[in-house]
């Protein structure tokens, strides 16, 4: 899972001004299972996918809610691209908000990330408002409404 977060964020190693201290970062995308629950998606005894979620009340970033549910480094492997894994994974995660009785869902991303940035507004998600820039990336918070359990 380490491997395919950092191949799928790879093509953007020129936009961040620290590539190697975010590297290290996104290298370690297992570690979120610490305050989370990590969805793999894998076919073939490979991981073609991943995304963590962050329940309600559950350790996240300071820039968040505390109460609203997140999803994080939603990553697919490059070549696993354009099969609808990355859509699958985010449903997925709107199905634990839910099943969390959230009524906000959350995640932060950045307009570099364009494709992503079109799937989660296709989604429902909407701009929130701004997060704090990770390594000179500007990033900001987009939030969706979710119906009553």
């Amino acid at each position: 899972m380490n491997a395919v977060a950092l191949s799928a964020f790879a093509q953007y190693s020129r936009m961040y001004d620290d590539w190697a201290a975010f590297s290290e970062k996104i290298g370690n995308m297992a570690a979120l299972a610490e305050s989370g629950e990590i969805i793999v998606a894998e076919a073939g005894g490979e991981i073609h996918g991943a995304v963590a979620y962050l329940g309600p009340g559950r350790p996240k970033s300071s820039f968040f809610n505390p109460e609203w549910p997140v999803m994080r480094m939603l990553v697919v492997r490059p070549s696993s691209r354009g099969f609808g894994i990355g859509r699958r994974l985010a449903d997925e995660c709107i199905q634990f908000a839910i099943r969390d009785n959230a009524r906000v869902f959350a995640l932060h991303t950045t307009k570099i990330m364009s494709v992503a940035l079109g799937m989660y507004e296709r989604m429902g998600f909407v701009f929130h408002r701004e997060a704090p820039a990770i390594h000179g990336v500007p990033y900001g918070i987009y939030v969706k409404d979710l119906p009553p359990a």
